[in-house]
């Protein structure tokens, strides 16, 4: 069964976007391609307002744009690591990697496992990797 995904009008604001604009927009990406979208916009979405936005559009499989949400979530998930929380709730990522350790297929417990070793050992922080892209290119384990 197939849910059927709100039409996407555009974003009021592409640099603050709602969590429903997102969500439409991930589902219809091509209507507002990646490279049209503000310079860093990956950056500016990967925050606390849009990361449960973000998190369901990683697990769902066939999101068109769940390669992108994965992406910001190895953003937020650095980005709260690396200032040791200030700029993110330890809770709340703990929160999603247990869901997508539980929950998620292999690219979702591939997120969770870098996760848990960064937090773990945050030297293995690589700008590259996790913040354009690498780790969810490659689909690597960290430490493995």
């Amino acid at each position: 069964m197939s849910v059927q995904q709100p039409a996407f009008n555009g974003f009021g604001n592409p640099v603050d976007p709602t969590p429903a604009e997102l969500r439409a927009w991930a589902y219809q990406p091509d209507s507002v391609p990646l490279r049209s979208m503000p310079p860093d916009w990956d950056l500016l979405v990967a925050g606390d307002h849009l990361v449960m936005t973000l998190f369901d559009l990683a697990m769902d499989e066939n999101c068109p744009a769940r390669r992108f949400a994965l992406h910001c979530l190895y953003i937020y998930a650095s980005d709260g690591i690396q200032t040791k929380f200030r700029a993110h709730p330890r809770r709340r990522l703990r929160k999603l990697m247990d869901h997508a350790e539980l929950r998620g297929d292999d690219l979702m417990r591939a997120w969770a496992h870098n996760c848990r070793m960064l937090l773990a050992q945050p030297k293995l922080f690589d700008y590259h990797d996790w913040c354009e892209g690498g780790l969810v290119r490659t689909g690597r384990r960290l430490g493995t």
